[in-house]
């Protein structure tokens, strides 16, 4: 039985001895490996449409409900890019828009919208996915601003400056107007 156990602690010590340096060769290994730095910034939307945008996100990083023709009056934290812009990055954008926000949703005799009702309306919604280039930015990434556009268009501006700015480079989003018909995509 004493050699048994020699065995044992001998094969135990080197298990210990492998993981030790397989421990170390990957410690070493990540610190050659370089992952691209990322900054964060706040996300807001501006809804330049007739239509509600009910929720969205950039990257999965949520956005606040729009208003029709409104926006610009939230932001929240955060869209993730890298601190280094190049011609590949882009962003995954989706949404959620009620084409009818002001319909007439039936409700209780206490006020409360009756939930089969609200099942009703959002029906009439519907969901955008589209993957968009983002503008180059310099070495400050202010914010991620969303501009959801007529005929289900979106843009992102990645600009220091708010649209009241002279500066502002987006300023003929906000002289879009909507079509009757959307041409076929």
């Amino acid at each position: 039985m004493p050699g048994f156990l020699n065995i044992l602690e001998s094969y135990l010590g080197t298990l210990r001895s492998i993981r030790f340096l397989l421990c170390v060769s990957l410690v070493s290994l990540y610190g050659c490996h370089t992952v691209p730095e990322l900054v964060s910034a706040p996300v807001t939307g501006y809804n330049h449409t007739s239509a509600q945008i009910t929720r969205f996100s950039i990257n999965g990083a949520g956005g606040p409900s729009i208003p029709p023709n409104s926006g610009g009056g939230a932001e929240v934290c955060c869209g993730v890019l890298p601190v280094q812009w190049n011609p590949k990055v882009r962003a995954i954008i989706e949404w959620e828009k009620d084409p009818n926000p002001d319909g007439p949703i039936e409700r209780d005799q206490y006020g409360q919208i009756k939930k089969e009702a609200l099942v009703r309306h959002k029906a009439g919604y519907s969901h955008h996915t589209e993957t968009v280039e983002i503008p180059k930015y310099a070495e400050k990434l202010c914010a991620l601003q969303i501009h959801f556009l007529p005929c289900d268009q979106v843009r992102v501006s990645t600009t220091c400056f708010v649209p009241g700015h002279s500066k502002y480079p987006d300023k003929d989003y906000f002289q879009v107007e909507e079509a009757d018909k959307c041409p076929a995509s």
